[in-house]
């Protein structure tokens, strides 16, 4: 008899069987015996195997493993409809899900794209079966699996918990999942962890206060904020850059920064020096940038001169003084116009103005400092109005679509990097030092609020009274005590003293303002994690 023949006259049995169904397990077992038979037998066995799978509980683990068998099939036809059937099976047998979901995990690595997309498609119907059993599944998968199968199963958990409805993801399966991602988390690459942070972001756990701690407590767990920091590992500095940058949403006026600001006064500035500069991957920036914006949350510091003063030293090192060279026209003196660092200027002295908050004297209790930092800030001052003139003039008569080109969203990011320091400037130039002001990085998102958005515009905005002020002087920030600009050029031994007119400084973005148009407009790439995937051992 032809077997396919065979396999209905098996169906018509079972099907007709009805209270008496138990009775006919030799001709469930062939039905199973059918998944070695041609690709025709193979799909009936599929069908037929799931439609009596309840009916024949002793014969269920042989069930399973004949489903499984299909899965890995040759043929793609085959292997796509065993999966759509297991999800069949799981709908009577809810015992399987696990099981069933472990199993669809390891089809991941398969490189037929359709496929992939058959199996997400089957996973998230899972879901709607018995989401704690579905991932469950996944999750053993993620643990004994390879690095490969690892982060694909956690891409493919991330993405559904995405789109799954709220009634299948309540508060137990809310619960168990951030259980489970705190154990993942002790053992995880770069990779892994920022696809775990993006798993528990779908948990609701940060709508809370507590929920939030709870975040930055694990961020601060996989940061090894009790260790020393190693300057020489690429990859440690990397992973402290991944984990803050994570922590980074959680903060507020009460979910503290203040260990990891800590952390980077006392272990990471220190050692400035010693971190390698690499092409294209700019992290002594990125640790900067974060400080200035962990600084806005930092609660109370232990010895808080002792990293004002560290945070201090940093900043002066991008803050110039001016300085006067000979040129060979005999009594001709130049000033040299040293490279300025906007960026970097513009994090450090954000971050210096709000923990300086803490202990206000630290600029005015020590004269020789003071003195030596009202120079620099005059100096630094007279650079960054000068660039913000040609930064005006750059984008002057610009329209709103010509403002998008890469180009001009650097000189308007420039505009804005300028503005803040000038600010912070004039408020640090005070005397005493005031630590009133308010800025908005110029590297943080657009902000939401009207007042936020006029605060800005008024930085970054090129409107056409911008563009008529542009050409108006600003006022320049001396010292009290200096004398006039008259006097100052006829001082010293009767001989007139002339110095040349100011040329914008070199560094960030002037390349691309002070050339004319023809400049490089490419912005500068920051690199990824640099590690790969890495060792797992202990975190990543």
């Amino acid at each position: 008899m032809d077997n396919i023949q065979k396999l209905y006259e098996h169906y018509e049995t079972l099907s007709n069987a009805k209270e008496n169904i138990a009775d006919h397990e030799a001709e469930y077992e062939e039905i199973l015996l059918a998944v070695k038979g041609s690709a025709k037998e193979k799909k009936l066995a599929s069908q037929f195997i799931t439609r009596f799978f309840q009916h024949f509980p002793k014969l269920a683990d042989r069930a399973i493993d004949a489903m499984f068998d299909l899965c890995e099939d040759v043929d793609v036809t085959i292997r796509k409809q065993s999966i759509r059937d297991l999800v069949t099976l799981c709908k009577e047998s809810k015992a399987y899900v696990q099981k069933v979901s472990f199993a669809l995990a390891q089809l991941l690595q398969s490189d037929d794209s359709s496929e992939i997309s058959h199996v997400h498609n089957c996973v998230g119907a899972l879901f709607q079966i018995d989401a704690i059993g579905t991932l469950a599944g996944l999750i053993s998968e993620i643990s004994e699996a390879d690095e490969e199968i690892r982060e694909k199963t956690l891409k493919l958990l991330a993405l559904k918990l995405k789109t799954m409805q709220p009634e299948y993801f309540t508060k137990e399966v809310r619960e168990y999942l951030i259980q489970e991602c705190k154990k993942i988390l002790q053992d995880v690459t770069a990779d892994e962890f920022v696809l775990i942070m993006a798993i528990l972001g779908q948990c609701k756990i940060s709508e809370t206060v507590t929920g939030q701690q709870q975040l930055v407590d694990l961020v601060a767990e996989q940061c090894h904020l009790s260790q020393e920091f190693n300057a020489a590992d690429l990859e440690h500095l990397d992973r402290v850059i991944i984990c803050i940058k994570h922590a980074l949403p959680y903060f507020s006026t009460q979910v503290k920064s203040t260990a990891f600001v800590v952390y980077i006064c006392d272990q990471i500035l220190p050692k400035r020096q010693q971190i390698s500069i690499v092409e294209g991957n700019e992290q002594k920036l990125d640790i900067f940038k974060l400080l200035a914006e962990l600084s806005t949350n930092c609660g109370a510091l232990d010895d808080p001169a002792k990293k004002i003063e560290m945070l201090y030293e940093t900043l002066v090192e991008y803050m110039p003084l001016p300085s006067i060279d000979e040129t060979t026209e005999g009594s001709l003196l130049t000033e040299v116009v040293p490279s300025l660092e906007f960026t970097y200027v513009e994090s450090l002295m954000f971050a210096f103005h709000q923990l300086a908050r803490q202990n206000k004297e630290f600029l005015s209790e020590n004269a020789e400092r003071c003195k030596d930092f009202r120079a620099r800030l005059q100096f630094f001052a007279r650079g960054v109005q000068g660039y913000m003139k040609k930064l005006r003039e750059s984008l002057q008569g610009k329209n709103a679509e010509e403002l998008k080109s890469d180009e001009n969203r650097i000189k308007v990011t420039a505009l804005r990097t300028t503005s803040n320091i000038n600010t912070l400037i004039r408020d640090l130039f005070r005397n005493p030092p005031s630590f009133k002001a308010s800025v908005t990085l110029s590297f943080k998102p657009a902000v939401t609020s009207q007042a936020a958005k006029n605060a800005a515009a008024a930085a970054v905005a090129v409107t056409d009274g911008d563009v008529a002020n542009a050409n108006k002087r600003h006022a320049p920030i001396t010292f009290e005590n200096s004398p006039p600009k008259h006097a100052r050029q006829n001082q010293g031994n009767g001989h007139s003293k002339q110095r040349q007119p100011y040329v914008v400084p070199s560094g960030k973005f002037s390349a691309k303002v002070s050339h004319g148009h023809g400049a490089d407009s490419r912005p500068r790439g920051r690199g990824g994690y640099r590690g790969g995937r890495g060792n797992r051992r202990g975190g990543y």
